[in-house]
């Protein structure tokens, strides 16, 4: 009874994980794919926007199902059912840099746009239309930005299986992690980050990138206590401080001989002409501004 008991686990056991392989998605969701934003320094066009939409008396942001306006018409060639993509520049809103020239590089990539939705257009006047949001990445507001709705390529995804956390340095084109979507600093599996290599640098959808981090490079401002981890002192990684270090070595080490950490991989969805936006397909940690990662 017993071994039937067991044989009957393993078979249970087995057959979830066939499910579990079965479940994984072969490229990324549409919501990975239409809300993943972008940041572009190409010129982006503002002409058609959001008005407001029903209930403006009291209400300051839609979702999916609302209606809401636009301000153009048939006299503008807009068409019953024409569908449009929401977007909206965004900036960061708290302003603190987690490493060094992280928002100088930012500004040469361009401005961040933000995913909101996708509104269809269902019915058509002169000069003003309703559409509905069919979408909705977060909300739609007044004056968000609407262009029409292009369908992007789903690239097809990879197993992590063969993720190679000790690999190393390829000679291919390297780039930083700048942020995070919605400017996350602390990012991981299936999020969003933005780095500084782009269509110009022949960057296209769906390569993949490998996430790294140097080791002793102290870039990072905001999170660490300034040379925790590498002081030579004894006992005293800040001294006078009463943080403490465990260990010593006779002399300062060279940084540049130890080997880097590799945390994970990343596929590019949208590129802009220095900019890559990049799903997190798999990770070994959390990932923050400043990492790196390097062409596979």
């Amino acid at each position: 009874m017993r071994g039937k008991i067991v044989l009957a686990g393993l078979i249970l056991g087995l057959s979830g994980m066939v499910a579990a392989a079965q479940d994984r998605p072969t490229v990324p969701r549409p919501g990975d794919i239409y809300c993943s934003g972008m940041v572009t320094s190409e010129s982006v066009p503002q002409d058609t926007y959001v008005i407001t939409g029903e209930q403006s008396a009291t209400k300051i942001t839609f979702d999916e199902g609302d209606y809401v306006y636009v301000n153009k018409g048939s006299s503008q060639g807009v068409k019953v059912g024409d569908e449009y993509s929401v977007v909206r520049a965004v900036k960061d809103p708290i302003g603190i840099e987690w490493t060094k020239w992280e928002f100088a590089i930012l500004r040469k990539m361009g401005t961040v746009w933000e995913d909101e939705g996708r509104v269809k257009v269902l019915v058509v006047r002169p000069d003003v239309s309703i559409g509905q949001v069919e979408h909705s990445c977060d909300y739609v507001q007044r004056g968000d930005i609407l262009l029409p709705f292009t369908e992007r390529p789903a690239p097809p995804l990879k197993s992590e299986s063969n993720f190679d956390r000790f690999a190393p340095a390829n000679g291919k084109p390297l780039a930083m992690v700048i942020t995070g979507k919605k400017f996350q600093k602390q990012v991981g599996n299936e999020d969003v980050i933005y780095v500084n290599l782009g269509n110009a640098q022949g960057v296209k959808v769906g390569d993949y990138f490998r996430i790294f981090r140097y080791q002793g490079t102290q870039h990072e401002t905001d999170y660490q206590t300034p040379r925790y981890s590498f002081d030579m002192e004894f006992h005293s990684a800040v001294p006078d401080a009463g943080i403490y270090g465990f260990g010593s070595v006779p002399k300062k080490y060279n940084w540049s001989n130890v080997p880097r950490e590799d945390l994970g991989e990343g596929i590019v969805l949208r590129t802009g002409p220095n900019s890559a936006t990049v799903l997190i397909t798999f990770c070994l940690r959390e990932i923050f501004p400043g990492d790196y990662v390097e062409i596979e």
